[in-house]
């Protein structure tokens, strides 16, 4: 391809750039999902950075989402929101996935916390992810949170609660993750804890109008959280061949609920994984196998529809792991500037011949030729450096 046949469809990434990406779509996003081809690259957290503070100052947005622990995500907002806890504890207690060493989070929060010290309308943050790594967190905080907004006659007593839940350390013992049989997710515990979970909720319904704005608010993540929890646990307990899939589905499912939740505080930018904001099915290799599910992203704009708009971002070079020319990768990094923004659509009408990259960094997503055409824009860097 020409390189000025690919400059006519991209241009210099900044925020006249984005403005004019928003404005050529359908709809106004609700929620603008910006993608990471790999977590942990610094220059990437950089440009969304600069690309927050510009939707903030020229485009109304109010809220941001991270691929981050939900329940933990409720200590940054509450700093930014009152400036409770110092900035290192914050991101110490606040970000789960090691993301609260990542430099541009740190300079996330700081900003956002300025900024709401210095206007009346405040701006808010959200981890959208649930309490997970490859295994997953006890319910306790989300049970006995939601139980404790709520108003008696309830299923149980707070005693019986506690002692269903027993011991942290048996929900979250790493073992699980390869070894079904280590997990107690189908206990007799379980199935009691998921059958009072399901009358909490159902509690919480008729109960709706009694709490305040923050409290529903509250009230809605816990009974989430805990519900897709106790999901979860029971899925680490299964032996099939299927485990992982279902567990991955079970995560962006997760995901997906919070995101329809952020999307009642849009518009609001989403930062995450390409593969779990895409709209297609993500694949990704687990061992011998090949995991198959259908995405947050996906989920969401099954909900959303054109309220939903997705930015993948795209590295070139990085150390030694340089695209070859035929990728959608090194097509772009032919771009002659520093960061870019692409038409993904024109651009998937261009190249159609476009072999897929293959890194041999496990953790970095390429783009996928065959699916530009269910992406809004593409955020390049041609060179970057990872941290991790």
């Amino acid at each position: 391809m020409d390189i000025k046949d690919i400059k006519d469809m991209a241009r210099p990434l900044d925020g006249a750039g984005v403005s004019a990406l928003l404005r050529s779509l359908p709809s106004r996003p609700l929620l603008l999902g910006l993608g990471e081809a790999r977590h942990f690259v610094e220059e990437l957290g950089e440009v969304r950075n600069e690309i927050f503070r510009h939707l903030v100052e020229h485009e109304g947005y109010r809220s941001f989402a991270a691929e981050s622990d939900c329940l933990m995500g409720l200590v940054v907002d509450e700093h930014i929101a009152t400036g409770a806890g110092t900035l290192d504890d914050v991101m110490e207690r606040g970000f789960s996935h090691g993301f609260g060493a990542f430099p541009a989070n740190r300079e996330l929060v700081r900003w956002m916390r300025a900024y709401n010290e210095e206007h009346d309308e405040k701006l808010r943050f959200f981890g959208f992810d649930g309490p997970l790594e490859y295994w997953a967190a006890s319910p306790r905080q989300a049970l006995t949170g939601l139980y404790a907004l709520l108003e008696g006659p309830l299923p149980c007593d707070e005693k019986a609660l506690d002692e269903l839940l027993g011991p942290d350390d048996r929900w979250e013992n790493e073992a699980t993750a390869m070894d079904p049989s280590r997990s107690i997710g189908r206990s007799d515990d379980a199935r009691r804890l998921r059958l009072i979970t399901d009358d909490l909720v159902a509690l919480l319904e008729t109960q709706l109008p009694r709490l305040g704005a923050r409290d529903r608010e509250r009230a809605a993540l816990y009974a989430r959280t805990a519900v897709g929890l106790l999901r979860y646990h029971h899925g680490m307990a299964d032996d099939s061949p299927a485990r992982w899939g279902r567990l991955s589905a079970l995560r962006d499912a997760m995901m997906a609920a919070n995101l329809r939740a952020v999307a009642e505080h849009g518009p609001a930018l989403v930062f995450s994984s390409n593969l779990h904001l895409q709209r297609n099915k993500s694949l990704m290799s687990f061992g011998d196998q090949t995991l198959e599910w259908w995405s947050a992203g996906a989920i969401t704009g099954t909900y959303l529809g054109d309220r939903y708009a997705f930015l993948a971002s795209a590295l070139g070079t990085v150390g030694d792991d340089t695209p070859s020319p035929d990728t959608v990768e090194g097509v772009l990094s032919t771009l002659p500037w520093e960061h870019s923004l692409v038409d993904a659509r024109r651009l998937a009408g261009a190249v159609t011949r476009s072999a897929p990259r293959v890194s041999p960094d496990f953790a970095y997503f390429p783009l996928d030729p065959a699916h530009l055409d269910l992406v809004d824009g593409i955020v390049f860097l041609p060179r970057a450096v990872r941290l991790g």
